[in-house]
């Protein structure tokens, strides 16, 4: 099996050239950074150890400071840089570089040898998922208007694209290209514009509503059932949850069904006094509730389908309680990642403003 050492060192060398001794100068590593497109100097000692990086920020900051071309890189260097050893995985690498807001981790052994570089590019690029997306795309977003007077809730415009596109984009980058758009209320404006994907270089089919069916009864018109589990979500979530993930949590507890679940908090504005009888037991200043949410996004098993008849209404509650009560294996899947529902008009301001739920 090939580890991180073999992939990093011997078939991407490229990180070998930003490479640089602590004896460098600014003036070398600001050549180095115009001549290497990877955007970062990786410092070692005489002894070839890993000591630090350099960015073209803390460049900027030493030139600020006072130091000149000429000047050592002693004063400028990253002493503490993140790093992670060879065998971390892929998936571990993207989440640290999402919560530290950086697109560089080098790779450091357990002697502090400098064996790789991840990079942003390389480790969001993600092996093809052969399980379809299907997205709740019907609803007339009457509690959104009047931005849906004239335009399906899924197509208003979220900086720039429409929310739906941001939905089909962000499981693109997992790897997902199958999608089934389950459209109805305004319904020819949204395939007029995705039409079968091609131009987003993925594959897009429609379930086409009569009336209707809420956020399960669509599925009863899939014609072909998937054969894999296939994920289904709302038109109107944005978030940064990892759809590849949320179906290994499905296959991994052998679910039939798998809700992704929002810890919420809901916190009581007034002191709570609990009593027994007229007898004051105790006082509560200003309590917090916790309870988990439906996020509005699920991974079904194909069998599934069998529940549901064709044209008939059902939400997804409603299925999982059908599930529930035929005992088959329904589980919550805990989402921390950002995630917004998008069903209100202070929802789309937030979802605007805020650059990095899932956009």
């Amino acid at each position: 099996m090939e580890t991180q050492d073999q992939s990093f060192s011997e078939k991407n060398s490229e990180w070998r050239r930003v490479v640089l001794p602590e004896a460098s100068s600014i003036g070398k590593v600001i050549f180095n950074l115009n001549e290497v497109p990877i955007k970062i100097v990786l410092v070692v000692s005489k002894a070839n150890k890993f000591l630090g990086t350099i960015s073209d920020g803390d460049i900027r900051r030493g030139l600020l400071q006072g130091l000149n071309l000429d000047s050592s890189i002693s004063k400028i260097i990253q002493y503490n840089a993140l790093v992670v050893p060879p065998d971390m995985s892929r998936e571990m690498v993207q989440q640290l570089m999402v919560v530290n807001k950086i697109y560089h981790i080098p790779i450091v052994d357990s002697e502090s040898n400098l064996v790789g570089l991840h990079l942003w590019d390389d480790v969001t690029v993600c092996p093809e998922r052969v399980n379809t997306m299907i997205i709740m795309a019907g609803g007339k977003g009457a509690r959104l208007l009047p931005h849906t007077q004239d335009c399906p809730k899924p197509m208003v415009l979220i900086r720039g694209k429409p929310m739906l596109e941001h939905i089909i984009e962000r499981a693109k980058a997992e790897g997902f290209n199958r999608f089934v758009l389950a459209i109805h209320h305004l319904g020819q404006i949204i395939e007029s514009y995705f039409g079968d994907g091609a131009w987003l270089d993925v594959n897009i089919d429609y379930l086409r509503e009569k009336s209707p069916l809420g956020t399960a009864g669509a599925l009863g018109l899939l014609n072909p059932i998937p054969d894999e589990p296939f994920v289904v979500t709302n038109g109107d979530v944005i978030t940064d949850v990892r759809y590849g993930e949320l179906i290994d949590f499905h296959n991994l507890h052998e679910s039939s069904a798998t809700m992704a679940v929002r810890l919420h908090e809901l916190k009581n504005p007034f002191g709570v006094v609990h009593m027994k009888g007229v007898e004051i037991i105790r006082l509560e200043e200003k309590p917090i509730t916790q309870n988990y949410i439906n996020a509005g996004v699920y991974v079904l098993s194909p069998d599934v389908i069998a529940e549901l008849a064709v044209d008939a209404v059902c939400d997804m509650p409603t299925l999982f309680e059908i599930l529930h009560s035929k005992a088959k294996r329904t589980i919550a899947y805990p989402i921390h990642e950002d995630w917004l529902d998008v069903g209100r008009p202070g929802d789309l301001l937030e979802a605007n403003k805020i650059p990095n739920k899932g956009i």
